[in-house]
């Protein structure tokens, strides 16, 4: 079971603190939790909550030692961090372990100088603060989340969702992940590099949204599907299906379809043992020599390795 320590820094925002137990604990891996999630803080007992009601927090920060993971959501203080956390957070570092933040987070790691040199996003509306303040972070504020292997970083509220499911993606593979997923009742996959600020979340009354095409396509993922297909599907010219996709998902038609084609390989690697040149064609990403080029780029393993890694959480 992986071992995950959620550290509260007050005032901390109760949503995002929700977000690890919430999808972690949702996740089944043959038959039984796949993860086992504690709340800590520097000092337990009743903190503030950020615009909203306290939290009782019971464990100190001596939770992260046994961890595999450390997750900082986020906080309304964003300068001057308990000591005691950040000299927690460098050490957990220096083991090894994998550290992420949720939102404001961000500031906390940045504090700890995690962030010093890598890729990094918070909650878009902080993000003018955070490079003011930090400057020698590579900072990406259009973004849902940043995976540097090690650090993790993401953007405000759902998209700590998105992390936390790609996290499950990486440790137990997309089959799991997507009943997470279901569980929790959030999107399967919404990719890191999709922008935080979708432009029609909610279309004007009397539009029609492109949610059929999106549909229809994931149904025809084993098609060539090009833009023109696209478009005649959504009865619109290649120019007009261009601008409403990236209005509606954050990403550009192709790029969205290679998200998909992409996650539709991985499950079909992980609960089939169908030769990678078949999962190439039923995923739509061509041959295998595009599919490993693609899940190299993507995951950094083969097919082969992938499967021999995830084959067998096809049916947990």
């Amino acid at each position: 079971m992986h071992r995950i320590a959620v550290v509260a820094v007050p005032p901390v925002i109760a949503f995002d603190l929700s977000i690890p137990g919430t999808v972690f604990g949702a996740t089944i891996v043959d038959g039984g939790p796949g993860y086992d999630v504690r709340l800590c803080t520097a000092e337990p007992g009743i903190i503030s909550g950020y615009i909203g009601a306290d939290v009782v927090v019971r464990d100190a920060l001596d939770v992260i030692a046994d961890a595999d993971t450390v997750i900082v959501t986020g906080t309304g203080d964003r300068h001057e961090t308990d000591p005691r956390v950040l000299a927690a957070l460098r050490t957990a570092a220096a083991a090894g372990k994998r550290i992420a933040s949720i939102c404001t987070g961000a500031f906390v790691l940045a504090q700890a100088g995690l962030l010093d040199g890598r890729g990094a996003t918070t909650y878009w509306a902080m993000s003018g603060e955070f490079a003011r303040r930090f400057p020698e972070v590579e900072l990406r504020p259009d973004v849902l989340f940043v995976d540097e292997g090690q650090i993790l970083t993401s953007a405000g509220l759902s998209a700590g969702i998105d992390l936390c499911l790609h996290m499950v993606r990486n440790d137990y593979g997309a089959a799991v992940a997507a009943n997470t997923a279901r569980l929790v009742v959030a999107a399967p996959i919404r990719a890191g590099d999709q922008t935080q600020l979708i432009e029609t979340p909610l279309p004007p009354e009397g539009t029609t949204t492109l949610a059929a095409t999106r549909t229809w396509a994931l149904e025809h993922l084993h098609r060539p599907l090009s833009l023109a297909d696209l478009a005649t599907h959504a009865g619109t010219s290649i120019r007009t299906l261009t601008r409403r996709f990236h209005a509606e998902t954050g990403l550009s038609p192709a790029r969205w379809l290679l998200h998909q084609r992409l996650d539709r390989a991985r499950q079909i690697l992980e609960t089939t043992d169908l030769p990678v040149d078949q999962v190439a064609h039923q995923s739509g990403l061509g041959t295998a020599d595009s599919l490993r080029q693609h899940l190299v780029r993507k995951v950094g393993v083969t097919p082969t390795a992938y499967r021999a890694a995830f084959a067998t959480t096809g049916d947990r």
